[in-house]
C-alpha cells in the first residue's frame, strides 16, 4: 500500500474515539441518587485509590463498589452504582463501526484502552447486539484492555507491551487519543500520534480507508 505517510499500523483508544461517552451524565446520576459531594471523584484519593486500582483490575467490581459506598457514605445498592458508572456510556456509532472495518482492510488495527470490568460489560454486549461481533478482537487485529493487562496509560510498559506483542515499530505506528497526557507518553517512546479532539471525528482521518495525507500526525 502507497501513502505519504510511513504508517503501518494503527492504534486506537476507546472512550471518546470509538465510543462516545459523557462523563457529567455518570456525574449527574450519583447527584440523583443522594451523593452531594461529587467533587471527591475528581480528588486525587479517589483517582488513585480507587479508579486507576479498578481500571488496572487491581480491584474487582465488588472491592469498587464498596470503595464506592464508602467515599459516598450512602448505602448505595450495586445496581444503583453500576447504573450511575454507566450513564456515561452512551454508544458507538454504526458509521463508526464501517470505518473500522474499512481500515482494517489496509493496516492493522488494535485497541489501547484504559478501562474497567463494569463499562466493559456493557459496550461488549451492545457490540454483540447491534454489530454481531462476539468480541472486539474480532472487529479489531487485537483489542486490550487496561483491566485485563493489569497496566494502563500513560504508563510506557502499556505501550511497550502492545508493541511488543505484534513487533511495531513505533515510527510505523500511529496512536489515536482523546487524551494528551496519553498522546505525550506514546510520542516520548516514539509512536507517531493524532491527538483527536472535537470536532474531529474518527471518519474524518481516512478516506476509503486510508489515512488523509493532510492529517496532523506527529
Amino acid at each position: 500500500m502507497k501513502t505519504h505517510h510511513p504508517i503501518r499500523n494503527i492504534i486506537f483508544d476507546f472512550g471518546g474515539v470509538i465510543l462516545d461517552i459523557d462523563p457529567v451524565l455518570t456525574l449527574n446520576e450519583l447527584k440523583t441518587l443522594g451523593v452531594e459531594n461529587l467533587d471527591i471523584f475528581q480528588s486525587r484519593e479517589f483517582q488513585q485509590d480507587v479508579m486507576e486500582k479498578f481500571e488496572r483490575g487491581v480491584l474487582t467490581p465488588e472491592v469498587f463498589r464498596d470503595k464506592v459506598r464508602d467515599f459516598v457514605g450512602i448505602p448505595l445498592s450495586d445496581q444503583d452504582i453500576d447504573d450511575a458508572w454507566n450513564a456515561l456510556l452512551l454508544d458507538i456509532p454504526k458509521e463508526r463501526i464501517k470505518v473500522l472495518e474499512d481500515v482494517k482492510k489496509h493496516y492493522p488495527i488494535f485497541l489501547l484502552s484504559n478501562s474497567n470490568e463494569i463499562h466493559y460489560d456493557v459496550y461488549v454486549r451492545d457490540l454483540q447486539l447491534r454489530f454481531g461481533y462476539r468480541e472486539f478482537d474480532q472487529l479489531f487485529t487485537k483489542a486490550y484492555f487496561s483491566f485485563d493487562l493489569h497496566m494502563s496509560k500513560p504508563n510506557p510498559e502499556i505501550f511497550e507491551f502492545v508493541m511488543y506483542q505484534h513487533k511495531l515499530k513505533p515510527s510505523e505506528t500511529l496512536f489515536v487519543d482523546d487524551t494528551l497526557l496519553h498522546i505525550e507518553a506514546a510520542k516520548s517512546l516514539g509512536l507517531k500520534t493524532f491527538h483527536l479532539q472535537k470536532p474531529t471525528r474518527v471518519r474524518d482521518m481516512f478516506t476509503d480507508g486510508i489515512l488523509r495525507t493532510d492529517l496532523d500526525i506527529q
